[in-house]
């Protein structure tokens, strides 16, 4: 078959260059279009699922925050593996699908059983969200906001960091290039108190659950 082989390509010069010639184009075609990353993204499709409460413990989160999650994703279509953890104060579950899931498809399917979900854990408690559209090399930095001037050390409080981190830091990162979120962890939240007057209540016609309402209708 070898002789046959050679045979014909001896016979058929003019094709056999032109077979040559064509293979070698497209060649270096693909070597100059293929796509080229320092770190190629092969890791599953996945969707990130984080619920903030801050002040409950780990164990807590645990039980009243990823468990429910995790119970509610184990039912859909093409997922391959569910893991958490759970932080003081956040839960984070991470949902595989195969590899043949379309990403968006995948989303959309976790989004509507979010909503099922947040209703089984209280209000108080968090509300469940979906993570942006990252893979699992998505997160590429971690940094801390301190005090660098020993001045300053017993003027800024942590609530004062936490504060800087949320309303200059984060909002800034989040205009640079390529970035898709920037999450906060850490610190103490400021927190504003709302005191309520039982007498003022009965002299205006009001409900607490009025109040509420609308504290939370303000804040959403």
């Amino acid at each position: 078959m070898l002789n046959n082989l050679v045979e014909a390509s001896l016979r058929y010069k003019f094709l056999v260059i032109i077979i040559f010639l064509v293979v070698g184009v497209l060649g270096w075609r693909a070597v100059t279009t293929i796509p080229i990353d320092a770190f190629p993204d092969v890791t599953p499709t996945q969707v990130n699922i984080y619920t903030e409460s801050p002040g409950l413990a780990a164990e807590d989160v645990e039980q009243l925050l990823t468990f429910p999650v995790e119970s509610g994703m184990a039912g859909l279509p093409g997922v391959t593996e569910i893991r958490s953890v759970s932080l003081f104060g956040l839960s984070y579950v991470s949902v595989y699908f195969e590899d043949s899931m379309d990403i968006y498809f995948a989303r959309r399917l976790v989004m509507e059983r979010l909503q099922e979900v947040g209703n089984r854990i209280p209000r108080e408690y968090g509300r469940p969200e979906m993570g942006p559209n990252t893979s699992g090399l998505g997160q590429v930095f971690w940094y801390t906001v301190e005090r660098a001037d020993e001045k300053l050390k017993s003027g800024l409080t942590d609530m004062d960091l936490r504060t800087l981190q949320d309303w200059t830091v984060r909002l800034i990162l989040r205009t640079a290039p390529g970035v898709d979120d920037v999450m906060s962890w850490g610190g103490r939240e400021r927190q504003f108190q709302v005191v309520i007057d039982p007498l003022r209540l009965i002299k205006y016609g009001l409900r607490y659950k009025d109040v509420m309402e609308v504290i939370e209708a303000n804040n959403r």
